[in-house]
């Protein structure tokens, strides 16, 4: 219960007091609540049908109760809420939504479908004209490019052997298509009937390039959203796995055991029904793992890859960064379980595995913290050296502006320099007259005592 709830309460219902049952009850139209609000706060809660009506009551006269209310608020209040809860539901990361995933696996599971029903056409169709190219070709999709490479059937000659060798990949199916053709027994065909042929194998062929470019796209959506799981057991079945779901999150909240018969769930309740054995596994059936366990551990191999599977998709949905550590050790664990099956060699220990996962991740996320600051350095480092070397360039395209500008930097430093040099100059001389006046002062004060001298020296003699 939240601290509003709790605060709206306390304001609103008179106070209980401790050892004494309140004289009212709280309706609830939830009971869990009410049980949870009871406990808390020891206010009796009442749930039932008589409650729910009255509630019914007060959602319709809503407006009636409140003063200010005025009578399109309410209704403005609710779409609000609606949109509110819209944008909450749909505004994800844009890198991780899984919806994307959802589509191409269903318009993937589509193509395929087309694209077999329409190149059994191709075959049927160009069978009439070249029956015997069938068993020459067993692929559909080489199939439809040797019908448009041929066309007419006639006009099969050894000039054609090259063009078929690069379709085909071996070059004795090349002349053995050429020596059919020649010996062929279906019937002509008109130049009419021959185009449309054409047409429908061009469009095959289309059709079977979109779906390997389609699943190029599922492969990086996986890898995107649900690294971990993709690389545990694999592109198309993780996807199906979300697909089948209805999202990562709804994957993720499964439990193993449910996450291991998802997809069988008609013969799970037909077992259930007739009282027969449970499926053991469902969609990762289709995964190689439980392909290569032997058939009595087919079962015992689907629990466990389950269990991985479910860890790998809370993993997805719940981390804040996408690495596909967890998932590659997941796989190790799922091949070493294989070998215990087999050979009874012993696995590691499930803790040991996460815990080697974990330094790793943190090991990566150091290194690229560290390679950050290396990155930024560089550039400057380059911003730098980069400097020296377009100031020729520049030059050499003659900006007359950046010259002028140049030439003016050049005469002030020429000026500063000029006036720095008077101001040594004058701060010299202004030392050097000092000097002068002191050996004058200097000068003046022994000719004054030479002349004392003389005169105390004459006033003597006379005496």
């Amino acid at each position: 219960m939240t601290d509003e709830l709790r605060s709206f309460l306390e304001l609103n219902l008179p106070k209980v007091k401790e050892g004494k049952k309140s004289k009212f009850s709280l309706g609830v139209a939830e009971p869990k609540l009410g049980s949870h609000i009871s406990e808390t706060t020891k206010i009796s809660c009442q749930s039932g049908e008589f409650v729910l009506e009255l509630l019914r009551g007060v959602r319709l006269h809503f407006d009636k109760f409140i003063k200010d209310l005025k009578p399109g608020d309410l209704e403005k209040a609710q779409l609000g809420l609606a949109h509110s809860y819209s944008r909450a539901k749909v505004k994800f990361n844009v890198n991780r939504v899984d919806n994307m995933v959802i589509q191409a696996i269903f318009l993937l599971d589509t193509l395929d479908k087309d694209i077999n029903s329409f190149s059994m056409r191709v075959r049927e169709w160009y069978s009439w004209h070249f029956p015997e190219l069938v068993k020459i070709v067993n692929d559909n999709y080489l199939y439809a490019r040797v019908a448009k490479l041929i066309e007419d059937k006639s006009k099969l000659s050894e000039e054609h052997i090259p063009a078929l060798t690069e379709i085909l990949g071996d070059e004795d199916k090349a002349k053995e298509t050429v020596e059919a053709g020649k010996a062929s027994m279906g019937q002509d065909l008109t130049p009419v009937d021959l185009i449309n042929v054409q047409l429908f194998a061009q469009r095959v062929m289309d059709l079977a390039e979109y779906r390997k470019n389609l699943y190029d796209y599922l492969v990086t959506k996986m890898n995107d959203i649900a690294p971990n799981l993709a690389s545990l057991i694999g592109e198309v079945v993780g996807a199906r796995l979300i697909s089948h779901a209805g999202s990562l999150t709804n994957l993720a909240k499964c439990p193993s055991s449910t996450l291991q018969i998802l997809g069988a769930e008609k013969a799970l309740f037909r077992a259930l029904k007739t009282l027969g054995n449970t499926p053991k596994y469902g969609l990762i059936f289709h995964s190689s793992f439980i392909g290569r366990a032997s058939a009595k551990n087919k079962g015992r191999m689907a629990r466990y890859l389950a269990n991985k599977c479910s860890i790998a998709s809370r993993i997805d949905c719940f981390a804040e960064r996408g690495t596909t550590v967890f998932g590659e050790k997941l796989r190790e664990q799922v091949e070493e379980r294989l070998e215990f099956y087999d050979k009874g060699v012993a696995p590691r220990k499930n803790i040991d595995v996460m815990k080697s996962a974990i330094e790793t991740t943190q090991n990566k996320d150091v290194e690229m913290e560290e390679a950050q600051p290396v990155e930024v350095s560089a550039k400057k480092s380059k911003k730098k050296k980069s400097k020296p070397e377009d100031a020729p360039a520049k030059a050499a395209n003659g900006d007359a502006l950046e010259d002028a500008k140049s030439e003016k930097k050049k005469d002030k430093r020429k000026k500063e320099q000029g006036h720095g040099a008077e101001e040594m100059n004058g701060i010299n001389g202004d030392v050097a007259e000092q000097d002068g006046t002191a050996k004058k002062k200097k000068k003046k004060s022994k000719d004054e005592v030479a002349a004392a001298s003389k005169t105390i020296k004459k006033r003597k003699s006379k005496e």
